[in-house]
């Protein structure tokens, strides 16, 4: 069995300085989802995605030769989905899924199928969500918080049971994904696409799946930007989203 190890997201002491200008021929962007580029919702199909998005996207994805990757937990079918016109790469599972790169990132554990039943029928019997991914299955508890203990010791005991799997901790929810599937692994991959060759890293992300990647720029020679409140490893903090657009529609319109 894996269990995730914690990491270490002492507040970093310049964690709430804004980052610096995004330069389109110096850095590589990559760039978490729900929390960065989209608001939070109650559930993960109730998102609003904002207008012209892809648009945007796309055109900052070109000024910067394609250095630029959307790395997100979601699943891939649904980035696409919300993203729908963005042809720039895409990560998703936290890494299991890719477009763009080869080969895969990752295959399916025999175990899973039993996995994500277990998820989605413990979901069913509390009145939870659960979230079905190729490569595993999430519950949320953000419109029950109190169950989060609760979910939190199924989660692990299922894991008892799961050779092959990991916990992954989010907001207001617990995840089972393939052991050994992180967002700074994905990174490490993105990195040895010719595209980002002698560029600097800048990751953003808002929640406790993206430290890794935070922390992957950082000792990269690059930097991160924590999306929101929260303790974090990140050297630079935005407030929300909004504020993601901003910086990035600055160096376009710049």
């Amino acid at each position: 069995m894996a269990y995730l190890i914690p990491m270490d997201i002492s507040p970093h002491p310049t964690k709430r300085i804004a980052p610096p200008p995004l330069e389109l021929r110096k850095h590589a962007v990559f760039v978490d989802f729900d929390g960065t580029l989209v608001d939070i919702a109650p559930r993960p199909d109730a998102i609003v995605v904002p207008s012209g998005l892809a648009r945007r996207l796309n055109q900052l994805r070109a000024r910067m030769d394609d250095a630029f990757a959307v790395v997100s937990g979601r699943s891939l079918h649904e980035l696409e989905t919300f993203l729908t016109g963005f042809n720039g790469l895409m990560i998703g599972s936290h890494g299991a899924e890719a477009r763009g790169i080869e080969p895969p990132l990752a295959h399916a554990i025999p175990g899973l199928p039993f996995v994500q039943s277990e998820l989605a029928a413990f979901a069913a019997s509390r009145g939870l969500l659960y979230e079905h991914k190729p490569h595993g299955g999430a519950i949320h508890y953000r419109h029950a918080p109190e169950s989060a203990e609760t979910v939190s010791v199924f989660v692990h005991h299922l894991l008892e049971r799961s050779p092959g799997f990991e916990v992954q901790p989010a907001k207001m929810a617990y995840e089972l994904r393939p052991a050994g599937v992180s967002k700074d692994k994905a990174l490490a991959r993105l990195w040895q696409e010719a595209q980002f060759a002698d560029r600097i890293p800048a990751y953003l992300g808002d929640d406790s799946t993206d430290e890794p990647a935070l922390l992957w720029a950082q000792e990269n020679g690059g930097f991160g930007i924590k999306i929101g409140e929260g303790e974090s490893a990140a050297c630079h903090r935005l407030a929300q989203p909004a504020d993601v657009h901003a910086w990035l529609a600055a160096a376009v319109e710049g």
